[in-house]
């Protein structure tokens, strides 16, 4: 519990003809990481005389080619059903999300389910691949149709056929607009290139640019444009419009409301197939992923012309189970070793009891564990949720985010680990919060005295936080003591363990003398403290040099840190009491509409505090874990256990 799980080096070797029944066993329990051997086979002299390192099966490339075009499918018929969802949609299914049920399937050989996945993708390909060009093509043509109305409506005030302007062998037409001060100047300007050209003019959007068709020569054209860019010309692009302006429009917006029927078509045609095929595919898609997995994991052995070997890490005590299933799975033909592991190659595995084990986020997040460090997961699992609740220190707070996390325990948690695991962390949050709001005189700030006239009976005077802050203060200075002196303890025992006995002195031990020294001159005078503090800054000076003197103010510094706890208490309650405060104003002193207003000020303003008070709780709780409590002790490595385990969402084989 207190340590990540005890690993061995499992060794197998196999005749080839059983290689698949194993991969496929070990990879549906899901107990073993493949460990790689190629790269040593490679570059150790003695196994490449005995080994070769094997490949990855030809079948590798379909599947891989298949699962694309299944998860391309899905992703446009996901994208084509989403359009017709709504905010109440999202908001359902955030709340209750729709649970897969998952679906029996066969065990199938590669081969098979390659079979398989080509005839379900054709069926699927046959229904959706003319839509899906039909779609496309009208997408194209609506963009384009577009293009030209916007055009269209910006020439209205020119009664032309553009189907007269198009260029021709002799002349060239440029529509466009520009600044009206570039304007003044654009005949003088075209002068000086040719005579021969006709400018027609018309007021543009805004009173500062002026719309302009030109119409030259096509030999001058170049020229023109060029001049056209250096005075700040923004072109229209006409070549493929027909008709006045006018009937333009009226085609456009009529062939775009024909696309959009069109479209809507083909659409509800679409989310049909994905009703009707969408299970499948996500079956389908979970198959290929596995068996794509099963079969790139070949690339890892070594191999002879008759047998394969491979080498993987599993729990110790799942170690016989795991050496069952090799028997099983090539029917006795194999040979397995156990092997004690070199501690510094060791993937790290946690393993914690279930109530903690949401909280090995966090652990993760930080680094991975060295294999033979305390995991402090156990440990966080109890403090990280109670520094939340002694930032927050509201009752009324406390129950709305443990309601929160009730409902992404109950929602998303339900097809999401992470998001089911942080439910539980949140309201784990909420009811430490609801717990200290109680004892501390916090509800939804000062709610029960200034609108209730009533005292919480829950609160003890000594610790109430609009009385007695600094006795929270204390509080706060006490639990970072604990805090620290745990995380020195645990860091002097991963210290001594590894041998490292001057660094367990000097970094842990002394600053745990040191304290004492202080509690003994506190309470036992100057004899008893003062040689257990000289004692403490000889070690510093000896293990640490004179630097060790500038850290007395660092770990001074460390255990201040916790005074955040108090600052956000007092903050929460302030800004709770400010929102009630204002409440109250608002209703007495505006009438009639502040018996409107007061619940909007009280409603909204407790739910922003809420929102940014218990942001704050998260992050300084993790704060004080990751900066200093981690910091005294967390050594920290670089491999993480990765189970070659067959997640199965959708699927579940028949036996």
């Amino acid at each position: 519990m207190f340590l990540p799980a005890r690993m061995r080096k499992l060794k197998i070797i196999t005749l080839d003809r059983y290689s698949d029944s194993v991969v496929r066993s070990l990879h549906e329990e899901g107990i073993t990481q493949i460990d790689d051997i190629s790269e040593r086979i490679q570059q150790d002299a003695e196994w490449a005389q005995i080994l070769k390192p094997s490949r990855a099966t030809p079948y590798t490339g379909r599947i891989s080619s298949l699962l694309m075009k299944t998860s391309g499918i899905l992703d446009f018929l996901g994208s084509v059903a989403a359009e017709e969802k709504g905010l109440r949609d999202t908001i359902r299914e955030f709340i209750n999300p729709p649970v897969f049920e998952k679906r029996e399937v066969e065990e199938l050989d590669t081969e098979a389910l390659i079979e398989r996945a080509e005839d379900i993708l054709g069926r699927v390909e046959s229904r959706t691949r003319v839509m899906e060009e039909k779609l496309n093509e009208l997408d194209s043509e609506k963009a384009n149709v577009e293009s030209g109305l916007s055009v269209a409506e910006k020439l209205t005030a020119f009664d032309i056929d553009f189907g007269d302007l198009h260029d021709s062998k002799y002349i060239t037409a440029i529509a466009g607009r520009m600044p009206l001060e570039q304007f003044a100047d654009l005949e003088e300007k075209l002068s000086e290139i040719t005579d021969e050209f006709l400018i027609f003019d018309a007021e543009a959007d805004t009173k500062s640019e002026r719309t302009v068709i030109i119409i030259t020569l096509r030999k001058h054209g170049d020229r023109v444009a060029a001049l056209l860019r250096r005075m700040e010309f923004e072109r229209f692009e006409i070549s493929e419009l027909r008709g006045r302006p006018s009937e333009i429009i009226s085609n456009s917006r009529n062939r775009l409301k024909e696309i959009s029927e069109e479209r809507r078509e083909i659409i509800t045609g679409l989310r049909e197939v994905n009703r009707e095929w969408e299970d499948e595919l996500l079956v389908l898609k979970e198959q290929l992923e596995i068996e794509k997995e099963r079969n790139e994991v070949f690339s890892l052995f070594g191999e002879t012309e008759k047998t394969v070997m491979l080498e993987a890490w599993v729990p110790l005590k799942e170690a016989e189970r795991a050496i069952s299933i090799v028997e099983e799975a090539s029917e006795d033909h194999c040979v397995t070793e156990l092997e004690e592991p070199d501690p510094d190659e060791v993937p790290v595995l946690l393993d914690n009891p279930r109530f903690a084990r949401p909280y090995e986020n966090f652990v993760e997040m930080y680094s991975p564990l060295k294999y033979n460090e305390v995991d402090p997961t156990v440990f966080m699992a109890f403090v990280f949720p109670f520094f939340f609740g002694f930032c927050l220190t509201d009752a009324g707070y406390g129950i709305l985010d443990a309601l929160i996390g009730l409902i992404l325990y109950r929602g998303l948690g339900k097809v999401n680990r992470f998001m089911r695991d942080f439910g539980i962390i949140l309201m784990s949050c909420g009811v430490w919060a609801f717990i200290l709001g109680m004892v501390t005189n916090g509800f939804i700030g000062d709610f029960f005295p200034r609108f209730l006239n009533i005292k919480l009976p829950t609160v003890i005077p000594a610790i109430d936080a609009f009385v007695n802050p600094q006795n929270i203060l204390i509080m706060a200075l006490a639990v970072g003591v604990l805090h620290i002196n745990f995380g020195l303890i645990i860091g002097a025992r991963n210290n001594i363990r590894l041998g490292n006995m001057k660094e367990a002195l000097g970094s842990q031990i002394v600053w745990l003398i040191l304290e004492l020294g202080i509690i003994l001159y506190i309470f036992g005078g100057m004899l008893l403290g003062a040689p257990v503090i000289v004692l403490a800054f000889a070690m510093l000076l000896y293990y640490n040099g004179l630097f060790g003197l500038m850290d007395v103010s660092g770990f001074l510094g460390t255990l201040l840190s916790y005074a955040r706890l108090l600052a956000l208490c007092l903050s929460t309650g302030g800004i709770a009491m400010t929102v009630n405060i204002l409440t109250g104003l608002s209703y007495d002193m505006i009438p009639v509409v502040g018996a409107v207003l007061a619940p909007v000020i009280f409603v909204f303003g407790h739910l922003a505090n809420n929102a940014f008070q218990s942001l704050g709780a998260f992050i300084n709780s993790l704060r004080l874990h990751y900066v200093e409590f981690f910091a005294q002790f967390y050594l920290g490595g670089k491999n993480k256990f990765n189970a070659f385990c067959a997640e199965r969402n959708f699927t579940k084989i028949r036996r």
